[in-house]
């Protein structure tokens, strides 16, 4: 080495980064991890020493920084598309069929990839240097993960070539590995925390962490496997694609083919299925795309779903185990759910011991009985169902399942409300229902309080900290750091998070609630029509049900609920405990150039989904209806309109095309 810092610097980044593709993307060490830890800490020596030499490519800089406000958004200029699903071989032929007819082939190329069950994410090379990275979030905006994304050792800092391509937009899949979950579960619960339910979820959270450092102590791994935009490159199949990142030093999976026509598509499927199991990695399917760029050009898209790619997914796999018992769990809303306790079985790589059986009716339609041999599978390859029984193996000893006519938390009456097929717990005072309510208001999509878990709400109501939504504010660090498995610094963490939580939106609080009927997009809705929650509370049935998307039985749920004397005392708490809610702009019909207009969509849009669409209309003041009458005053057609602009045209109701649609709102902007 020569005595330069800089000249030391950069030749060390190169032999660690050569490592570094030897052992994360060729799977071929040369060295051992005592020889690669001497590199690195030098480099790091010598950067602590000249930090003015330390550059965002350098590889010390995958460790992680410190934790980050949020993520950012970022737009794409070229979405990253969903694909439409196969489910079988009839599946995939029908596929080969549409396509062969498209393009008027005889035979169709493709490239069979496995198709990985991971976290999808964009990255961006500029001149050859990792610039940034994002997650697919809608396909058009994802989040910005950068800093965690630079953190992967799989991930190249920079392309391998002389003379990279100015732009190229990376496109592939975040994933973990099976043994890495076994192990990082067997840890947590040596610790006493919850396990991981999949690798997928664990893939999804390590890259959404906030502190960079703690996604840099995750096992991640990365394969790329489509472009994006691109500048001084020239790519024009998959098969080349494929090559071309492989020479970049960009990770991709060899586990792919070339297959001359669908027959040898199929065959790649059914054998990559039946290996499954054998494989380091969670594969739920294959993907099949169109080889040629050309003929993906003539093949176009619908919607947000390439024509030219499908994803052909595996069959559910099942095992056999002993159905132990039928508990019943009860939810915030009351409802009692019978639930399968199973004596502990591997499907797919993840341990089963319990599955959801939903209710009664479907228990007698299985003819489940307690100590029964039954069929479990991971639906969709991620919930437990048990997907029969088998009588024939039954010995005598099996008995059948009763639903208790009490709650069995609080011992309440156990009702089933005439037409439903729940049975309900209707004390609004009992445990499990407040545990639930807690938990669903701390939620994500509701006032998202980060690190508040099952556990930890159950201990704070048994222990009297909690008794309503409101008690959550009036938390001291005291009370939470004496709590089992806290302390100060979590303590101190968890009152953070729920003092951030006191600013909210209304959207979030509706759906926090847990209203019945609520979900979140018609929380969303509410939020729109009424602007605050003094106004929403005074609505009346007739008020909620002009508006579109809000049907009967959901306007009279909210109207019983602002109604109850509790629940407007939960409100009143929340207020006084200092509950923030962002204002939102009520847009009802006087306001905005469409106010007074009532517009219908039918077929597929080109620029936008229908649910945009017609969030824009409400956003300028019209209305929107599913049915076309003479009260429309216009009908949207998008690409293979039904029968709705017929109608119009019998009713000579206007029709707009996309185009003059977009052009109407631009003249309220």
């Amino acid at each position: 080495m020569t005595k330069e810092p800089s000249n030391e610097i950069r030749k060390l980044r190169e032999a660690i980064e050569h490592h570094n593709h030897l052992y994360y993307v060729l799977d071929a060490p040369q060295i051992d991890d005592d020889e690669y830890d001497a590199l690195f800490r030098r480099l790091r020596a010598l950067e602590e020493a000249h930090p003015e030499l330390i550059t965002p490519d350098s590889p010390t800089q995958r460790v992680g920084a410190a934790p980050s406000d949020g993520f950012a958004s970022v737009r794409r200029e070229i979405p990253m598309l969903s694909l439409a699903n196969a489910f079988d071989e009839q599946g995939l032929r029908d596929f080969d069929r549409r396509t062969r007819a498209a393009l008027d082939a005889d035979v169709v190329r493709y490239v069979a990839e496995p198709k990985l069950d991971g976290l999808s994410v964009e990255l961006v090379y500029r001149s050859g240097r990792f610039e940034s990275g994002s997650t697919r979030g809608d396909g058009l905006v994802g989040e910005d993960v950068t800093a965690n994304l630079r953190t992967i050792r799989s991930i190249p800092l920079r392309l391998r070539a002389a003379k990279p391509p100015a732009l190229l937009e990376v496109r592939g899949e975040v994933y973990i590995e099976k043994a890495a979950l076994v192990d990082l579960n067997r840890a947590r619960e040596a610790a006493g925390q919850p396990p991981f339910a999949n690798p997928r979820n664990l893939a999804a959270g390590s890259l959404r962490q906030l502190d960079s450092r703690m996604t840099a102590e995750r096992p991640l791994w990365f394969y790329g496997y489509d472009i994006g935009r691109t500048r001084g490159i020239s790519i024009g199949s998959q098969e080349e694609l494929l090559a071309t990142l492989s020479e970049l030093g960009v990770r991709v999976n060899s586990l792919f083919a070339v297959c001359n026509g669908i027959d040898d598509a199929i065959a790649f499927y059914t054998r990559l299925q039946s290996e499954r199991e054998s494989l380091s990695y969670e594969a739920d399917g294959v993907v099949l795309k169109v080889d040629d760029f050309g003929a993906r050009a003539q093949l176009g898209q619908i919607s947000r779903s390439p024509r030219w790619a499908i994803a052909a997914k595996f069959k559910a796999a099942q095992e056999v185990t002993r159905l132990l018992d039928i508990e019943v769990s009860v939810g915030r809303t009351g409802v009692m759910t019978p639930v399968a306790v199973l004596e502990p079985v591997r499907v797919a790589g993840v341990e089963i011991s319990s599955a959801t059986l939903h209710n009664e009716d479907e228990i007698q339609a299985k003819d489940l009985r307690i100590g029964d041999m039954v069929v479990v599978q991971r639906a969709g390859d991620v919930i437990p169902q048990v997907v029969k029984t088998l009588p024939e193996q039954r010995t005598g000893e099996e008995r059948p399942f009763v639903m208790p006519k009490t709650c069995p938390v609080c011992g309440s009456p156990a009702v089933r409300l005439e037409g439903q097929v729940a049975h309900r717990c209707l004390n609004t005072a009992c445990p499990a229902r407040m545990v639930q309510s807690l938990l669903h208001f701390a939620s994500k999509a509701a006032l998202d309080v980060d690190g508040f878990g099952p556990k930890l709400a159950r201990q704070m109501f048994e222990q009297g900290l909690v008794n309503g939504l409101a008690d959550l504010f009036r938390l001291n660090r005291g009370d939470v750091a004496a709590l089992d498995r806290m302390g100060e610094k979590s303590a101190a963490n968890l009152l953070e998070a729920i003092e951030r939580a006191k600013s909210t939106t209304l959207p979030r609080l509706l759906f926090g609630l847990g209203i019945p009927e609520v979900g979140f997009t018609t929380a969303e809705i509410l939020a729109r029509s009424f602007g605050s929650l003094d106004a929403l509370t005074e609505a009346t049935e007739e008020d909620l049900t002009q508006i579109e998307g809000i049907g009967p039985q959901t306007a009279e749920a909210l109207v019983r609920y602002f109604g109850n004397d509790e629940n407007r005392s939960t409100l009143s708490d929340l207020q006084s405990v200092g509950l923030d809610i962002a204002p939102m702009e009520a847009r009802g019909p006087t306001s905005g150039s469409l106010s007074g207009k009532r517009f219908v969509f039918t077929g597929t849009l080109d620029t936008m989904t229908r649910a945009k669409a017609q969030s824009l209309v409400r956003t300028h003041g019209g209305a929107v209806s599913s049915s076309v009458s003479r009260a429309t005053d216009y009908v949207v057609v998008g690409r293979d309109p039904g029968s709705k602009a017929e109608r119009a045209r019998d009713l000579d109701v206007e029709i707009l095309s996309e185009e003059e649609f977009t052009r109407l709102l631009a003249a309220d902007a």
